[in-house]
């Protein structure tokens, strides 16, 4: 009997990227001739010490910027080939961001919070737009907290409305900086383990920029960045110690 073969579907495609920072009379290069394929559904950390340009590749990934050189398609789309509305639109169409800092609006509630976007894509009846924030906040657990604004919220929990926002939409691929930095370790391991279940369940696309070991454990692939330039691609775990500053590697049990 033959098995069947597994076709992987790439959803971001990095292609020889450059991207050059101008710094008074310098050029700083935060990537050099990056390439790599991220396919539908994985769970990747971009791993790397400060100044490796791991903000960098997620901020081209995520359609904030554009490389100097090279090609970044995203779903298809060559990022240096749309003009500014036309980026706007792959973001809000096929992006999640979750940041360290939750990033929630404070006179809005929990509801309001996760409902924004779909307002921004104006595709939704008032009733579909319920419908499909009261789901999410089922899955993240935060059914009780609907009616609350984020200043009332603990710190873990802002950060499962900044998922929740994230993935209201149904996005193909979500960001996330450093999601675990601004949380306890309890609280942190819980809200990776919750990203890893939407990602198995939805096949979402995760893509994480950190130096936290404890992220990278749960990863399926690192990809780790020095001095703008992948110095490692590998999947499980292989990759922790060697992705992490040699004083976070220290710290890891």
């Amino acid at each position: 009997m033959f098995g069947l073969e597994v076709v992987l579907e790439a959803i971001v495609e990095i292609e020889d990227v450059t991207k050059n920072y101008p710094l008074g009379k310098l050029v700083v290069q935060a990537l050099r001739g990056v390439s790599l394929t991220i396919n539908k559904g994985e769970f990747t950390t971009i791993a790397g010490p400060s100044g490796s340009g791991k903000t960098t590749l997620l901020n081209l990934i995520g359609c904030v910027d554009i490389p100097s050189a090279g090609a970044v398609r995203i779903a298809g789309h060559n990022t240096s080939a749309l003009n500014d509305a036309s980026l706007t639109n792959l973001r809000l169409r096929k992006l999640g961001f979750i940041f360290q800092s939750f990033n929630l609006i404070p006179v809005l509630d929990v509801f309001q919070n996760v409902e924004f976007p779909l307002l921004l894509q104006g595709d939704l009846t008032k009733v579909e737009r319920a419908k499909r924030v009261e789901e999410i906040l089922r899955r993240v657990g935060l059914t009780d907290q609907i009616h609350q604004r984020p200043n009332e919220l603990s710190g873990g929990q802002r950060q499962r409305v900044a998922i929740a926002r994230a993935l209201v939409t149904k996005p193909a691929i979500v960001l996330a900086d450093e999601p675990t930095a601004n949380l306890d370790s309890v609280t942190g391991n819980t809200i990776i383990e919750l990203m890893k279940e939407l990602n198995a369940t939805a096949e979402t696309t995760f893509i994480f920029s950190t130096h936290d070991p404890k992220v990278m454990r749960q990863a399926t692939r690192i990809i780790r960045l020095v001095d703008g330039k992948i110095v490692h691609d590998g999947s499980g775990t292989e990759g922790v110690i060697e992705a992490t500053d040699p004083a976070l590697a220290n710290e890891e049990e």
